[in-house]
């Protein structure tokens, strides 16, 4: 069977993978050098080099937020490459509200993007799941879950976050405009360099995924992925699992890399085995065998290595107005006149939004809403370390707010045939249906203006969550344990 043939083939079996890499990771074998995993990956991609350091590259999967976009081509009569490669979730404007099916006033309205999404599955467009499909839910969710995110692919979209799909070991990156890769089945690219980021040390108790990449970027900064593809490894990785490992991903671009990877392993073949669109029982060993060419070798050269020790990290909160400024459970609001030079400014201003002081101890900070959900960690593994934190206990009577978003439909019927959204709602959280949430806060779902909110979502910018609202960002179960305490908590203590 030749490339073609298998491409075509395998397509259909949920499998697409480019030919064996070529251009520069073949140089660097014939060297008896060996590559990184984004070379490999990157090199099996390319269809044209451009002139220096820019590509041309082949892409496997293009994630859509919104269907308006494909349908307008469509009638325009554009002649779309690939439709099988184009999965569809309106994740970002739908609410999440229980009411959501009988309200069409709710968010941006359910009814058209089910009309949409039929429209578009008699097209072709067979990945196209409306709010109702037992599949939908938030894209970087529903991606991995579905086996759509598969190693060794180039996966691009319009959302930042798209570098949570990395953790497959793929490539992957947001800010992409769907319509030339529904015209081509190709784009642009200029090559970054790699850097890889090692995270070493024992994590103790209470220490989750979330806490690791908030101390790495608070560590690192929000800047020092900057034209990179970071992959993180290392001993802690390793031993993540690999809804864990999505956490980690997730974040990456709040480093300003738009890429970030996790070399694929056995915990990632064990995940995406029987899932829909993985490869089936025909095509498992091929893929499987192509997929263990993917890590990175041994002897391979990053352009630039970190390394970040976790021993005695303690749970990770942001107090200001982006991650970077995440400090430890136990540690004190910073003071800007001590803030590096090139920092002060931005911690005047964080200070002035948060409405904190200088000097006093994070724990403890009053709240006012708390939020678990968003696509960094609203899994059903993150779910059941929540309710873990809240069984028998109840939310604090000052909290005006709490609500626990799963992911995507499957993760809350999963969580709902084990219970967990009565441990919630005895609780006296509120159970939603699943999609972005409180973490975009433009669909009907936002944080009331003057409050405080701790989340497990990913950004805490001025004015995220809406208007003249605080986000303090910590891990779910540092979020499950604050909404007990009616303030911010270390989540040890309830453990």
């Amino acid at each position: 069977m030749n490339r073609r043939d298998f491409i075509r083939t395998s397509v259909g079996a949920g499998l697409l993978v480019s030919a064996y890499p070529r251009s520069l990771f073949a140089r660097l074998r014939a060297q008896g050098r060996g590559g990184t995993m984004f070379d490999k990956i990157w090199d099996a991609h390319v269809v044209a080099n451009l002139g220096g350091e820019t590509d041309l590259l082949q892409v496997d999967r293009c994630i859509g937020g919104s269907p308006t976009q494909v349908m307008r081509l469509v009638r325009e009569g554009v002649e779309l490459r690939n439709p099988e490669i184009f999965y569809n979730v309106p994740d970002h404007t739908v609410s999440t509200s229980p009411d959501r099916y009988d309200d069409p006033s709710l968010g941006w309205g359910w009814q058209p993007y089910e009309e949409l999404a039929d429209e578009m599955r008699d097209l072709g467009f067979t990945k196209a799941f409306g709010q109702s499909d037992p599949r939908f839910g938030i894209m970087h969710i529903v991606g991995p879950e579905t086996g759509l995110s598969q190693p060794g692919m180039v996966l691009c979209a319009g959302d930042s976050h798209t570098c949570t799909h990395g953790a497959m070991g793929l490539i992957s990156w947001g800010g992409e405009n769907s319509e030339n890769i529904l015209r081509t089945g190709t784009v642009i690219r200029r090559r970054p360099r790699t850097m890889r980021v090692n995270i070493v040390g024992t994590l103790g108790p209470g220490i989750r995924a979330k806490d690791v990449i908030l101390r790495t970027i608070a560590r690192l900064g929000t800047d020092s992925g900057t034209g990179y593809a970071v992959e993180y490894a290392g001993p802690v990785v390793r031993a993540l699992s690999q809804e864990a490992r999505f956490s980690i991903c997730n974040l990456a671009v709040e480093m300003a890399s738009p890429t970030g990877m996790v070399s694929p392993d056995d915990t990632t073949y064990e995940y995406l085995a029987g899932r829909e669109f993985a490869p089936s029982a025909r095509y498992w060993d091929q893929a499987l065998a192509f997929w263990r060419t993917l890590p990175t070798d041994d002897d391979a050269v990053f352009d630039r290595e970190e390394t970040i020790d976790m021993t005695g990290v303690e749970p990770q909160v942001t107090w200001g107005i982006n991650p970077e400024h995440a400090i430890g459970i136990g540690e004190r609001i910073p003071d800007p006149d001590r803030a590096p030079a090139n920092k002060r400014a931005t911690y005047r201003q964080a200070i002035e939004y948060s409405r904190l002081t200088p000097g006093e101890p994070i724990l403890g900070t009053p709240i006012d809403e708390v939020f678990i959900g968003s696509c960094v960690e609203s899994r059903i593994s993150d779910l059941r370390a929540a309710a873990a934190v809240v069984e028998g206990r109840r939310v604090a009577s000052n909290i005006t707010s709490a609500w626990v978003v799963p992911g995507s439909n499957a993760v809350k019927a999963q969580a709902e045939a084990e219970g967990l959204d009565r441990v919630f709602t005895d609780a006296g959280f509120e159970w939603r249906e699943s999609g972005c949430s409180k973490c975009y806060g433009s669909n009907g779902d936002y944080v009331e203006p003057g409050h405080r909110c701790v989340s497990n979502s990913n950004r805490n910018y001025i004015g995220r969550q809406g208007r003249d609202t605080n986000t303090m960002l910590a891990s779910t179960t540092t979020v499950a344990a604050s909404a007990i305490a009616g303030r911010i908590a270390d989540v040890r203590t309830f453990l």
